[in-house]
């Protein structure tokens, strides 16, 4: 159950309760996934911003473990799709059904039709599937026999990926990538992490029963509702602006890449930046926000050149390149 003076107070529009419950909402994931800050912490910014999240990790590293742990600290609906070959996309979006009693045709509505869609292994599918989202996570709608159907408000998609097991694979296309706000690397947990991961299974932990890990829900759509308010009203100076269009700029003279960061990325840079400035307390943006969300908020929108990714430069190396080399405001 709620704690009802959070859930009040987000109701009431206090940004400082908001801010709260979003922090009670990071502790509360914690309960099921260890070591994967970063990650919770990504989650929420994308929740601020209305985006939508790409987990990329080896298998077994708790990605889904992640999205539903989120669900189950959030009084959202959630549903959770397998991407596979066969998936078609109707399956994600609904179809018209016909009923005999009434000789018409009803809609019947996909599991998009939730407050969290969780795509497992969405590269999986082929493009024509994973396709039948783009309008869902651009639009808030999905269009049906030519009549759109809106989405439920807050709406975000958290999709899962392997990058190390290619054979079976669809690559998501650049138009899809750049629709995601964030990219988040779940790495593999420390040494620690991974002991006190064995120490809760050896005390009887079950990933499939959240509840009786203690994990409750602690916030809502009100809580989302104001803190997305507060952030909304969070300054940005014209040096700030200057800056992340300067950073996104750089990666298109660089040499490494094919493709650099669009207009879309600037734009995604500086939301993900206001979102963490509030969450950390502030009512204006530092250069040190934005450094902070260049690499989930710009990873997955370049393009590296075939030959230097031969010589083992990612896109995380350019970007950091980018920031060392671009000048920061004072």
């Amino acid at each position: 159950m709620t704690d009802p003076t959070t859930d009040n107070a987000g109701r009431s529009g206090d940004p400082g309760a908001a801010r709260a419950s979003l922090e009670a909402l990071r502790a509360e994931i914690a309960k099921a996934v260890v070591g994967q800050d970063p990650a919770v912490t990504g989650l929420v910014v994308a929740l601020l911003c209305r985006g939508h999240v790409l987990l990329e990790g080896v298998p077994g590293v708790a990605k889904t473990l992640l999205v539903r742990a989120l669900a189950s600290a959030l009084e959202l609906d959630t549903k959770r799709v397998q991407f596979t070959p066969d998936l078609m996309p109707s399956d994600v979006t609904g179809s018209l059904v016909y009923d005999t009693r009434t000789a018409e045709f009803s809609f019947q509505p996909g599991p998009v039709f939730t407050n969290l869609l969780l795509a497992d292994e969405i590269n999986r599918t082929p493009p024509k599937t994973q396709s039948s989202l783009l309008e869902a996570m651009e639009e808030r709608q999905v269009t049906v026999d030519g009549t759109p159907r809106p989405l439920p408000d807050p709406f975000l998609v958290a999709a899962t990926q392997n990058p190390v097991e290619y054979e079976g694979t669809y690559p998501l296309p650049e138009a899809q990538l750049d629709r995601f706000l964030l990219k988040l690397t779940v790495p593999l947990p420390s040494r620690q992490d991974e002991i006190d991961v064995l120490t809760r299974h050896a005390s009887g932990f079950d990933p499939r029963d959240l509840r009786a890990a203690g994990v409750r829900p602690v916030a809502g759509a009100a809580d989302l509702a104001a803190a997305r308010a507060a952030v909304a009203e969070t300054t940005v100076s014209p040096e700030i602006t200057a800056y992340v269009v300067d950073i996104c700029r750089a990666t298109r003279d660089s040499p490494s890449l094919t493709l650099g960061v669009s207009p879309r990325g600037a734009t995604a840079l500086l939301a993900t930046s206001r979102a963490w400035a509030w969450l950390t307390g502030r009512d204006y943006v530092i250069p040190d926000d934005v450094k902070a969300l260049a690499l989930p908020t710009l990873r997955h929108r370049v393009q590296l050149r075939p030959e230097a990714e031969m010589e083992g430069v990612t896109a995380d190396s350019v970007i950091n390149a980018v920031l060392a080399h671009v000048p920061v405001p004072r």
